[in-house]
């Protein structure tokens, strides 16, 4: 495909730890197309400008004319309150309906997220290319000691690192790596 947002827009994402099963879907953290309505646009805009929305959170959407269905996983409850409540004040939208799914509460995952964040994000071949980034483009979930990596990333050899990197933290069950390679 010729652009990384058309891979997300025209395919099927699984997640992976409970967190959605084959959705359809609008990544908040990536750009949409050129044809992407005014919206879409508006509502990717509202979410990635959320005061609390940070690395261990991963917010989407799915767009059905004026419906829009919102979609992830965040740490904090007022993050998927504050989510519902921006998207519902613009023009054109009718309907919200929030499927955003509100980590439970765990020191132990706090740690891990720490941890991941750290191996990750001060890493010498990841934190000059990621880590100075007002919206962090690789995002850590962790539930239950299992993480998934969401984002994206410039290569499939950085996509690879980040997953040895995650793995390779204590206390963690397992890794889905679902990071996309820029331009595929």
């Amino acid at each position: 495909m010729k652009r990384l947002t058309q891979l997300v827009l025209a395919g099927s994402l699984i997640l992976s730890a409970g967190l959605a099963a084959q959705k359809q879907h609008n990544e908040v953290f990536m750009q949409g197309d050129e044809a992407e309505g005014r919206i879409a646009r508006e509502v990717r805009h509202r979410l990635i400008m959320l005061p609390y929305y940070g690395v261990f959170d991963d917010l989407a959407f799915r767009l059905d004319g004026s419906k829009v269905t919102l979609l992830g996983a965040v740490v904090l409850p007022v993050l998927k309150s504050d989510a519902e409540h921006v998207v519902k004040r613009i023009e054109g939208v009718t309907e919200v309906v929030n499927e955003i799914k509100v980590l439970p509460p765990s020191p132990m995952d706090d740690q891990i997220r720490r941890a991941v964040y750290r191996a990750i994000y001060f890493d010498p071949a990841l934190s000059t290319r990621y880590g100075f980034h007002a919206v962090p483009p690789i995002h850590i979930i962790v539930e239950n000691g299992h993480v998934t990596l969401e984002g994206v990333v410039a290569s499939e050899a950085d996509k690879n690192i980040c997953g040895l990197r995650a793995n390779g933290v204590a206390q963690v069950f397992s890794v889905t790596n679902n990071l996309i390679v820029e331009g595929r």
